[in-house]
């Protein structure tokens, strides 16, 4: 039998019809707002998609929606006026799949390898050079960021294009979509990787043609160098977050769903709230390792905390769920699929189907713990073939304990076959499970690789958002940085225009079929993406009630020509009723 919706509907047009009556009276006891936004153009997003003209901010939450004059009744003596001057008002952005504890520091203390700070191998090995010249006698060299598809020679950077200049120091840098990386010479070495050593469960060490390594390492194998990497301190892991939180702002963004983090993340995310530091909110998954053991140990640990259809009354750093991996990438050509990956567009990479990363067996039990748990879970999952593993595995959950509300999610979902969509839709539907959770800036950041990898025919169904649309489907949309910038207009430009960075193969391979309009693309990036953040009734739409947590724009969204989108300027954000970002 399945189970009543975890979490009661707030009766929103009751407060906002107390809210009107009190705009109307000009009782003298009447509270004053805060903080006004006046002469705007506002775009709710809320179920009617309603424009308004101003917005009055109270005790950090939003008490008046509507025009200017309505509004103006709730200035007093104390009471901050802005003029919008037309400018256009959103919801504040949010990205449901950012590596945010991580990114931050890798963002002060790892070099910048992405386009266009370099554009060729050449680039890449210059940069190394100068950061040796600065580096300790034997110490580490790291990088992030580059990306074959972008570099003039349209390969992978290997270890012999590094040793020259990096004899002495071990080198480790990481692709953009942090699933393979590449180490020089020095780092193999550390490593104890030669011609005789095996892949690992779940990685591959690509080898040259006599069987040599090449220093790349995709999956797991990464693992054998990057673990011997000396890790953030918890200061750096913590000046990381706060300035990220405040480059967020810049962007209009106020909150993130944070995947697979550990018990020192956690930590650290206490601090910086305690500090103050922390303007986004958060909705943390967990690790959930890679054995069912795991899983159990973590259960113990989170079961009580990781409620978040339950409130805690902290809506800042939520104890969300787990994430897990099934399979690989996209760029490395690692995610599971039915039929072999592509080369260079129409080439066939003989042989290689990509793998799961995890026993899939594993995968469905731990998913089946977690959901019996009670606790939510999201699984990345990019070939065909995982994702339907991954959709299947919460279909059988659901029907030995159709337990209502979870919302577990399918982080990706790169290019779900006929019979994933049709799941999902009926999951939805009945058990509030199954949600997308793509990073539209797939087909623009690493858009040329895709292209490349996935082939003709494999690339018009990348990001399906008008199948989604049209079965019923919601999404909620995210950048996955640092494997893509982070600002959310990019992902809502790319919902649209389906566009890649350089045009390698032409300016659409993947077509323009599953496009979807610049108001759908916005609402997966506020009001679903609240949803799978269970934060639907606090923030994502310019409500009553909400949370003031807003973006002011220099244009209106849902007017300007579609190439317009990318460029939007943020001009002012405010989170939690407080302007945390004003543009100079």
């Amino acid at each position: 039998m399945m189970r009543a919706d975890r979490r009661a509907p707030t009766n929103r047009a009751a407060i906002a019809f107390l809210t009107v009556a009190l705009s109307a009276c000009a009782s003298p006891e009447r509270p004053t707002a805060d903080l006004v936004l006046l002469d705007g153009n506002v775009i709710t997003v809320d179920a009617d998609d309603r424009i308004a003209e101003a917005v009055a901010i109270q005790d950090r939450r939003i008490v008046a929606v509507g025009t200017s004059a309505e509004i103006a009744a709730w200035i007093g003596d104390d009471t901050r006026s802005v003029d919008l001057a037309g400018r256009t008002v959103t919801p504040g952005l949010l990205d449901a799949h950012a590596h945010f504890n991580r990114g931050g520091a890798d963002r002060l203390y790892v070099v910048d390898l992405s386009y266009p700070r370099v554009e060729s191998v050449s680039d890449i090995v210059d940069t190394v050079r100068a950061r040796v010249a600065n580096a300790e006698p034997g110490g580490w060299v790291r990088g992030r960021g580059w990306d074959e598809g972008k570099l003039a020679e349209l390969r992978y950077v290997y270890a012999e294009d590094l040793d020259a200049v990096a004899p002495e120091h071990p080198v480790w840098l990481t692709h953009t979509m942090g699933h393979y990386g590449v180490a020089n010479s020095r780092a193999l070495e550390l490593a104890g990787i030669t011609r005789d050593t095996p892949d690992p469960p779940g990685g591959t060490i690509d080898r040259l043609s006599d069987g040599e390594p090449s220093g790349v390492l995709k999956e797991s194998a990464q693992g054998l160098v990057s673990d011997l990497i000396p890790a953030h301190s918890d200061e750096q892991v913590r000046e990381g977050m706060a300035a990220l939180a405040d480059a967020l702002n810049a962007e209009g963004m106020t909150g993130v769903k944070d995947p697979g983090i550990s018990e020192r993340a956690w930590d650290a995310y206490q601090r910086v709230l305690e500090e103050g530091d922390l303007s986004v909110r958060v909705f943390a998954l967990w690790r959930g390792g890679g054995s069912v053991d795991d899983t159990r140990e973590l259960i113990e640990r989170i079961r009580d905390s990781a409620r978040p259809y339950e409130s805690t009354g902290d809506d800042h750093v939520i104890s969300g769920g787990v994430k897990l991996y099934i399979d690989g990438s996209g760029g490395a050509r690692t995610a599971w699929l039915y039929d072999e990956w592509n080369r260079e567009r129409t080439e066939i990479d003989l042989g290689n189907y990509g793998y799961p990363t995890t026993d899939p067996d594993v995968i469905r039990e731990q998913i089946r713990l977690l959901h019996d748990a009670g606790i939510h879970v999201s699984v990345h999952s990019i070939g065909d073939r995982a994702i339907d593993w991954t959709v299947d595995s919460f279909w059988e959950a659901l029907e030995a304990n159709p337990t209502n509300g979870l919302r577990h999610g399918i982080i990706h979902a790169n290019i779900p076959t006929a019979h994933a969509i049709e799941r999902m839709a009926t999951m939805q539907a009945r058990f509030d499970a199954a949600y997308p959770e793509p990073s539209p800036t797939f087909t623009w950041w690493i858009g040329d690789t895709y292209a490349g990898n996935f082939g003709p025919e494999r690339s018009l169904r990348l990001n399906p958002f008008q199948t989604f649309l049209e079965n019923g489907i919601r999404w909620a949309s995210g950048s996955d940085y640092s494997v893509t910038p982070f600002a959310a207009r990019y992902g809502i430009w790319a919902s649209v225009a389906r566009e890649t960075l350089l045009g390698v193969y032409g300016p659409n391979p993947y077509g323009l079929d599953e496009a979807v309009d610049v108001r759908t693309a916005l609402r997966s990036f506020t009001i679903w993406t609240a949803r799978q953040m269970f934060l639907e009734d606090a923030i994502g739409s310019i409500e009553v009630g909400k949370y003031a947590d807003l973006a002011v724009w220099d244009r209106d969204w849902y007017s300007i020509p579609t190439a317009e989108l990318a460029d939007a300027v943020c001009v002012m954000t405010i989170f939690n009723g407080e302007v945390v970002y004003e543009r100079p």
